[in-house]
């Protein structure tokens, strides 16, 4: 575990943008991790629409959100940052949230000042606590990464969409100062607005790149030169399935058989299956000594 919270750190501070797809189960990750992508990001939006087939308002549970972080975390190698919402309570619960993700072999954990229930960052209705509240949560997080949870800690606010950036940078300044090794201001809506973000926060920012949301979609290296250390895509990966298993059931609603995507040897290689039958063999021939 201790790797995978020094790999990620070194991304954080390294000048150059890593861009960062979002997982929403334990196979989107394997698939992020076999495409070469030094990091991945556990999407709330995604765990919610993937394991209860519900908006991201809220619905889902720390308990729910624990068991998917396990499973991610226990087949890819790459380092993963976690969705820990709102923290679900108060500061002993905003600890208990952390220590579990660390447990479950998140890398980083991210908490965010909304009100509870949360929403999608770029969806309406968003509020955010007071900023003495959104500042309690950041310390009890930082607290519990140093009272030995092995994580790291993203402290996110979405206060620019009820007060405005002025607010939300202050809140991000402060989230840096008490301990939070990064930083995310939530839908900025200029270009203008993500360069005065990374120019008055100090240390590593993350943008979140929504296909349709809030903040201008900007190219990677556009990214990096305003001063962004890693780039989200939550919604990339989850909507090429949607709407690739759409397709292929509506063909198939109407009778027609789409041809396969891909070979049945490519599935049982993408999903682990070479390596199950090494293994096997393995301790077959062991057996046999």
């Amino acid at each position: 575990m201790i790797q995978k919270i020094d790999k990620l750190r070194k991304l954080f501070e390294h000048p150059a943008l890593t861009i960062t797809p979002c997982c929403f189960d334990a196979l989107s990750a394997k698939l992020i991790e076999q495409a070469g992508f030094p990091l991945a990001f556990m999407s709330g939006f995604g765990v919610s629409a993937s394991r209860l087939g519900l908006p991201d308002t809220g619905q889902i549970g720390l308990s729910e959100m624990v068991d998917q972080a396990r499973n991610i975390a226990a087949v890819v190698s790459i380092p993963v940052i976690g969705d820990g919402d709102t923290g679900y309570g108060n500061a002993a619960n905003i600890k208990r949230t952390v220590k579990a993700h660390a447990n479950a072999g998140m890398a980083c954990v991210m908490i965010e000042d909304q009100v509870s229930p949360k929403r999608c960052g770029h969806t309406k209705g968003k509020q955010v606590v007071e900023r003495g509240e959104a500042e309690n949560r950041i310390h009890a997080a930082v607290d519990a990464r140093n009272e030995g949870a092995e994580i790291l800690i993203l402290a996110r606010t979405d206060a620019r969409a009820e007060h405005g950036l002025d607010e939300a940078v202050v809140r991000a300044q402060h989230f840096r100062e008490i301990g939070a090794d990064m930083t995310f201001v939530e839908a900025p809506r200029s270009i203008d607005e993500m360069q005065r973000i990374c120019r008055e926060v100090e240390g590593p920012k993350m943008a979140n790149m929504l296909e349709g949301g809030l903040t201008p979609f900007l190219q990677p290296d556009e990214l990096e030169q305003i001063g962004f250390s890693i780039a989200t895509y939550p919604f990339t990966g989850l909507m090429a399935s949607i709407r690739a298993m759409q397709d292929a059931f509506a063909a198939m609603r109407r009778g027609e058989l789409p041809p396969p995507a891909m070979s049945f040897d490519e599935l049982q290689s993408v999903i682990g299956f070479d390596e199950y039958y090494t293994e096997e063999a393995r301790y077959q021939t062991a057996g046999k000594e």
